[in-house]
């Protein structure tokens, strides 16, 4: 071993070297930014989607329901109108835990926001932990 495998580096080497480091770290958070980025748009655009269908099915089934407890009690009001009305609102709790159900499974479901950013941003961390 001579001398020279001994020195200290000079300071214009350690100088590039942080600049190095810098810019590969600014480029990872570039590149992380961007997939965040396009998730959130992608999260965005899957949540307005959702949000309009949830409008127009309740719309829809708002004026069928009203429409469908006008007919029912029409045709009951001279007989069980009270039987009509109980029977309506029975039907109509159970509809909506039905719907209710059907909403929780899809909520729990559905992928989890931003996963794929949080994996990469997990696996930098490996490597930088792992890195001497």
């Amino acid at each position: 071993m001579n001398a020279r495998d001994t020195a200290i580096p000079a300071p214009a080497g350690l100088l590039a070297a942080l600049r190095a480091f810098g810019a590969t770290l600014c480029d990872a958070a570039g590149i992380r930014g961007s997939l965040f980025a396009i998730e959130l748009g992608e999260e965005i655009e899957r949540r307005k989607a959702m949000l309009l269908l949830v409008a127009l099915c309740v719309a829809c089934f708002h004026m069928a329901v009203l429409l469908a407890t006008a007919l029912v009690l029409i045709v009951f009001w001279e007989t069980h109108r009270i039987g009509a009305v109980c029977g309506l609102g029975a039907l109509f709790l159970a509809l909506g835990g039905v719907a209710l159900a059907a909403l929780r499974r899809r909520i729990a479901a559905s992928p989890a926001p931003f996963a794929a950013t949080r994996g990469e941003l997990e696996r930098d961390l490996e490597h930088l932990r792992a890195s001497p």
